[in-house]
């Protein structure tokens, strides 16, 4: 029995440029990450506003499990069915995260006949905007923390900052820590923790 992993190395795979044009867009607008990623930039989505919205199907599910529910999965089969009826179709699936990916629950892009490829680099990086958004994140949390060190004009009281500072992967050691320790010059101690970056507020 073939596992994910073969099942992806044996298909073939279309490059993104002839997957735009399947959709309408102009292959010359979209913003390739190599041959089959890309972003569509927001103004070309805006330019369609005129023409008529298509049918949304919402797949979801209640009842979380560590192996998950085949959300990604159903959403997959579903793309494919309808694309093998000959309707134009398209699937959204959130960016996966590399906590579950390195976890029991594996990445999020589905599995077996159903998965969207190339499933390794879009299930490790993709095109980057999780690690922009743990930089940006991060930023904020060390702002207030400087803040606090050079006089904090503001006031902020150390013990009711919810802010916390992010990272794309699963590390229980990081969950309830202390920074500023060290010394004057290493900050105000204060006790903070990592969130995985999709529960980031930057995210949200």
């Amino acid at each position: 029995m073939l596992d994910s992993y073969d099942i992806e190395s044996r298909c073939a795979k279309r490059r993104i440029d002839q997957v735009a044009a399947d959709l309408g867009l102009d292959p010359e607008k979209i913003l390739p990450h190599g041959r089959y990623i890309a972003k569509v930039p927001v103004e070309e989505l805006a330019a369609r506003d005129a023409e008529p919205d298509g049918s949304l199907i919402l797949v979801s599910a209640m009842t979380p499990t560590p192996a998950g529910e085949g959300k990604t999965t159903t959403t997959i089969g579903l793309g494919d069915a309808l694309r093998k009826l000959g309707r134009r179709a398209m699937i959204c699936l959130r960016e996966p995260s590399l906590g579950p990916y390195f976890g029991i629950k594996g990445g999020g892009t589905g599995a077996g006949w159903s998965q969207v490829v190339p499933a390794e680099a879009i299930n490790l990086h993709f095109v980057g905007d999780m690690y922009s958004v743990s930089k940006a994140t991060n930023l904020l949390a060390a702002m207030i923390d400087n803040h606090i060190q050079h006089g904090n004009e503001l006031g902020i009281d150390p013990r009711r900052i919810v802010l916390r500072r992010v990272i794309d992967l699963n590390d229980r050691a990081l969950r309830d820590i202390f920074v500023g320790l060290g010394g004057v010059s290493n900050g105000v101690p204060r006790r903070d923790g990592f969130d995985i970056t999709p529960a980031s507020e930057v995210m949200a």
